[in-house]
């Protein structure tokens, strides 16, 4: 790439700093975007984070996470579209183009129910979401995470899933760490125009020891970052790229040595 203006500095890859911390080094170092995990804005509270990030010249490019619909009974379904609902008034507060949608795992062994669950959860969840002009990026994670994060794992039952809804309101995510192994990917791509509402990049180091925390440095792994980058924009989507890294040796790197190797690696790599 040879711009910097779509950089979104994802708040996982600085794990260890609170939103304060890691919106002060976006602004240092020239960072135009953050992306807001639910759970650092707790630490920081909306009204204060809307604050910090307006007086540092600082977009937000995605809230995460919404999502997680399935669960047992029809009471524990309600309170998660409820928590939905309060996830979206956030994302709207803090000007997020996007609430990221993590769908969430069968309560059971039925994955086919959990889907349907998901499909009804993000119904309910639209007109809400609508009336507060926020964007919900259902984003497919890998099958390996299928017991525990999503029962939503290829590009092609996102698509298939977001094509249920207004594309004004409802599209999907593209994380290469989930989706660079998909033998369809680029034709999926190709099929997505128009629905794109995300990217994420990362890598995919090997070998794996831990499958939430591989995620490498762009570079570092294995992943055709620029070509699928390219494909994305060929879908149509021009937005904030996000880096988002799950990486205890990321995490413990200090955020002025950490911002300016995420963007150098993403100016090389991406």
């Amino acid at each position: 790439m040879d711009s910097i203006t779509r950089l979104s500095l994802n708040q996982i890859t600085t794990e260890r700093a609170g939103l304060g911390e890691t919106v002060d080094a976006c602004a240092r170092h020239g960072v135009p975007y953050v992306a807001v995990w639910r759970h650092k804005l707790a630490e920081t509270g909306a009204e204060r984070a809307v604050r910090l990030i307006r007086d540092a010249g600082i977009r937000v490019s995605s809230l995460c996470r919404g999502g997680m619909f399935p669960a047992a009974t029809a009471a524990e379904r309600a309170a998660r579209i409820e928590d939905n609902r309060r996830a979206v008034d956030d994302a709207a507060a803090l000007g997020a183009e996007v609430l990221i949608l993590v769908c969430g795992p069968a309560p059971d062994r039925d994955i086919a129910a959990a889907r349907r669950m998901v499909a009804d959860g993000i119904a309910a969840l639209v007109p809400y979401a609508a009336q507060r002009h926020v964007r919900l990026g259902i984003e497919p994670l890998h099958p390996a995470f299928a017991a525990e994060r999503s029962c939503i794992t290829t590009l092609h039952e996102a698509i298939a899933l977001a094509k249920k809804f207004d594309a004004a309101t409802v599209g999907l995510v593209a994380d290469v760490y989930h989706i660079w192994w998909d033998p369809a990917l680029y034709d999926e791509l190709a099929g997505a125009t128009g629905r794109l509402v995300g990217f994420h990049v990362s890598d995919w180091l090997v070998p794996v020891r831990d499958i939430v925390m591989n995620r490498g440095m762009m570079g570092d792994g294995v992943i055709e970052l620029r070509r699928i980058r390219e494909a994305v924009e060929r879908a149509g989507y021009l937005g904030a790229i996000e880096v988002e890294i799950f990486n205890q040796a990321v995490w413990d790197t200090p955020l002025d040595t950490l911002v300016p190797l995420v963007k150098e690696r993403y100016l090389a790599c991406v």
